[in-house]
């Protein structure tokens, strides 16, 4: 290994299952939520996508780190490769680490970026047989990496808002477009940036609690994020009160639980959390099938929305809602990821259907 001797641990779950494997990155013990991800690539997105935070990340791919980390190169504070500005995880989980990784464009090996940026993982251990048991949980189990005779307190990061710290602490902007969107951060991946500068946008991020209700903008976008949603109390009031002007609104992942509870919906956790990139979806609207990226372990159920709320995507596998749309107002919002880095980019048109509510929102106000 690359800059230690490989050192044995342990993986512990909440219900006292133990995995002996052997350490990489960082030699040090963690605890989190330990979830699972069916990705087959993509580890260095999912590594830096602040949604993960405070969480124990689990591949069910068998290789992992084979070509390396890029450059965390940024411009304007977007970092090129990564879809935050550090590592998010609290620690990884795989079943073989490959220490020969290749790519042309690699800077470092992923142990190395885990053992400078103070993470753990483990390897030697089967993911799969991990995430069945997981699975059978209920989705995610709260564990904790140790270091051979070491022992620490399990960590539950659903207790906590975790948007104070993956959220920006002051207004950001981006770019010089034509359509001013408000973007509110409860810990966006910068792929939803690089959407909106593609399509000339000038962008206003905002932090999680920022009180946004005074602000002038074309359209408001509510990001993804970690945690439960209905600790965001404070958020929920500003987007009820956001509804009131008919801008276009655009929730993403957790911002679709918050615009579905500001609209009189309720959450609850999934049996089984979706995590992946390989997640069907239908649109209801039209019965066309897409692949899309997720990672969620929170679910909006619509019973309680007005019959002027409608469900605008299903998850095909359990038949879950993966979005609203409402019937006659710009508002709608999608569970899945339509930035999707990495992952499939079947679902990024739903930026273009976002712009084009805001130019018809434009039209209709003169």
């Amino acid at each position: 290994m690359e800059n230690n001797k490989i050192k044995k641990g342990i993986l512990m779950l909440e219900d006292g299952t133990k995995y002996k494997a052997y350490h990489f990155g960082a030699p040090l013990s963690t605890s989190g939520e330990v979830v699972f991800n069916t990705a087959m690539t993509g580890y260095t997105e999912s590594i830096t996508d602040p949604s993960y935070k405070g969480q124990i990340l689990t591949y069910t791919y068998p290789i992992i780190g084979n070509y390396g980390i890029p450059s965390s190169s940024c411009k304007e504070s977007i970092c090129k490769f990564y879809e935050s500005d550090k590592i998010q995880i609290s620690g990884l989980i795989i079943s073989y680490y490959s220490n020969r990784p290749y790519h042309w464009n690699m800077n470092s090996s992923l142990s190395d970026w885990l053992f400078k940026n103070g993470v753990p993982g483990l390897f030697g251990v089967d993911t799969r047989f991990i995430a069945k048991k997981i699975r059978k949980k209920g989705g995610s189990m709260l564990g904790k990496i140790l270091m051979e005779n070491e022992d620490i307190p399990f960590y539950d990061p659903n207790q906590e808002n975790l948007s104070k710290k993956v959220s920006v602490n002051k207004k950001i902007i981006y770019g010089n477009g034509k359509y001013k969107i408000l973007l509110v951060d409860f810990g966006l991946k910068n792929n939803i940036l690089r959407c909106l500068l593609r399509r000339d946008c000038t962008i206003i991020r905002v932090p999680w609690d920022y009180d946004f209700t005074n602000e002038e903008y074309d359209g408001l976008i509510l990001s993804n994020g970690p945690g439960n949603p209905k600790i965001y109390k404070k958020p929920i009031h500003y987007i009820r009160l956001a509804m009131k002007k008919e801008r276009p609104i655009f929730g993403i992942c957790l911002g679709n639980q918050l615009l579905g509870i500001a609209s009189g919906g309720d959450t609850h956790k999934l049996k089984y959390s979706h995590r992946g990139h390989n997640h069907p979806v239908v649109l209801l609207k039209t019965g066309k099938s897409f692949i899309t990226s997720q990672n969620h372990g929170y679910v909006l159920n619509t019973d309680n929305l007005s019959k002027e709320w409608k469900i605008f995507f299903k998850n095909l596998n359990d038949n879950t809602c993966e979005g609203i749309i409402h019937d006659h107002k710009p508002f709608f919002s999608v569970q899945f990821h339509p930035e999707a880095s990495g992952g499939p980019m079947d679902t990024e048109f739903l930026f273009d259907f976002f712009i084009n509510s805001i130019v018809n929102s434009i039209k209709n106000n003169k």
